[in-house]
């Protein structure tokens, strides 16, 4: 039951990179969509640029206590370009590390720009990857929730993996059972994050930012995480028994979108492809229910050109209809010349559109023609995918993301791997024209979940299907996420009645 004697001030502060920035604005609006409620985003001006539409059309719809405050990015002082404020902005990956080097510098600005907020902030919700929260958060003495941009899943096997270090006794290619989880999962050391391995950010120079990460993360009050309890009921409870910490699933937070027009301006770049959405979409009216493969990567793919062209080439052989979104294709210039010298887009015109800009990821997944979704497993595609009954191929290439790999294949089962077995690292040369994925194998991959005559593809089928009425349904009213955001705010409501009477006994988090 929500607190109706107090205000609470909720403030996001988002990391600078699309994939976490979006997530922290629908949680934004599923916040300040409550009573007695208030919400501040702390971001600088071209990521507020961004999210501003979004951000005015909540109000204007829901009548949110909704702000955005700037903070400037220390680009001078880090020594980033004037202009670049976000990850997927950097004009190059030798830049990593300045980039890391401005996070860690954000204390100064962040605080400067929290005490002008008013009413008093009550609550942080920071991106795990910004520390400095933590510092202002003592200063002002205020609880601090931590948003992993993740699955329980991932938090639990990276919980087990650094108690355990099973991992430092084997080779790349050698698999090993991940000890402490619900299910029996398997991976190889080639496919872990590198912010795991210890060898890896000492390479990068970032083994220092990811240690103040992790002790920030100790010191957090809570984790706010973008998942739902009936898709890994298991891995929330074992979770927050083996850490004893406060969690709160709160998701799909892409569900807090209300219509097409709302999920139009969850653009995140700054053209004007109105025209072009419009398109994409009549082009999907013209297709069967469930026949058209949707093929996006992500906006930070590092998938080498002849990697893309293989994909490509699956795809035609499939001989079914489909969208192949290539966004900021890794080698851009490289990847257009494989592209015309091979003929492939004039080849498949009549089946085929290969996208080279943003698209309308959760409008093209909710429609009814989309019958598979081949995705590189970002959590974030993963649960839109999963929120629409979508099958998914799966492509993992670097972070967390062979981690969800084994949500989708080996848990739910609403999915099928396409093959990829290593990392590819975003901030570095993988070898040149390295193709880990042939045509043969994403075409097999595609018949697994499309085909009408096999069994198995209609049981990932169904249970697609079936997941999908779990998600919409834990965000509706009665549902476990929207009940979660209610007991979140409850148990500040108690922190806050703690601070000002001692005698208050603690609340849990069972």
């Amino acid at each position: 039951m929500e607190s109706q004697e107090l205000h609470h001030h909720f403030v996001l502060i988002p990391l600078m990179v699309p994939s976490h920035l979006l997530p922290m604005v629908d949680i934004a609006k599923l916040l300040a969509r409550r009573k007695n409620v208030t919400v501040t985003l702390l971001t600088t001006p071209i990521n507020a640029d961004r999210i501003r539409a979004t951000i005015d059309t909540e109000i204007l719809q829901s009548g949110s206590s909704l702000q955005i405050q700037l903070f400037q990015f220390p680009n001078s002082e880090s020594g980033v370009p004037e202009g670049c404020e976000s990850f997927d902005a950097l004009p190059s990956t030798d830049l990593l590390q300045n980039f890391f080097k401005a996070l860690s510098l954000l204390q100064d600005p962040l605080e400067e720009a929290f005490e002008k907020l008013r009413p008093i902030p009550t609550c942080i919700i920071s991106d795990k990857s910004i520390p400095s929260a933590a510092d202002i958060a003592k200063k002002f003495q205020v609880p601090r929730l931590i948003f992993d941009g993740t699955s329980c899943f991932n938090l639990l096997s990276t919980h087990c993996l650094r108690s355990s270090k099973v991992y430092e006794n084997v080779s790349d290619s050698e698999s090993f059972i991940v000890p402490g989880l619900p299910n029996k999962i398997s991976f190889r050391k080639s496919q872990l994050p590198s912010s795991l391995i210890s060898s890896s950010t000492r390479q990068l120079g970032i083994s220092g930012f990811y240690e103040k990460v992790r002790e920030a993360e100790e010191e957090a009050y809570g984790v706010i995480v973008n998942s739902f309890e009936e898709l890994e009921e298991e891995y929330v409870k074992e979770y927050k028994r083996v850490t004893g910490r406060k969690v709160w699933c709160i998701g799909p937070v892409s569900l807090s979108t209300k219509d097409d027009i709302d999920e139009a301006q969850r653009r995140t770049t700054d053209s004007n492809e109105e025209e072009e959405e419009g398109q994409y979409l009549k082009w999907l009216d013209s297709w069967p229910a469930r026949s058209v493969i949707y093929v996006c990567l992500g906006s930070l793919s590092r998938v080498a050109p002849e990697q893309l062209m293989e994909l490509g080439l699956g795809l035609e052989a499939s001989k079914r209809p489909f969208i192949l979104v290539l966004r900021g294709a890794y080698k851009r210039d490289e990847m257009e010349k494989l592209l015309k010298e091979d003929g492939l887009e004039e080849r498949v015109k009549e089946r085929g559109l290969i996208i080279r800009g943003w698209v309308p990821q959760v409008l093209i997944l909710s429609h009814t023609a989309i019958g598979s979704f081949l995705t590189h497993c970002g959590w974030n595609s993963t649960l839109e995918g999963i929120s629409n009954g979508v099958p998914l191929i799966t492509f993992p290439m670097f972070s967390e993301q062979f981690y969800n790999e084994k949500v989708i294949v080996e848990v739910l089962q609403t999915g099928v791997k396409v093959g990829a077995e290593k990392h590819m690292h975003i901030w570095g040369e993988d070898k040149d024209g390295e193709v880990q994925v042939k045509k043969e194998k994403v075409k097999e991959a595609i018949e697994k979940v499309m085909s009408e005559d096999d069994e198995e593809s209609k049981r990932i089928r169904e249970r697609a299907k079936e997941y999908a009425e779990k998600a919409n349904k834990t965000m509706q009213k009665e549902g476990s996420s929207t009940l979660n955001i209610s007991l979140l705010i409850e148990d500040l409501a108690h922190f806050m009645r703690m601070k000002m009477n001692p005698g208050v006994k603690p609340h849990t988090n069972a």
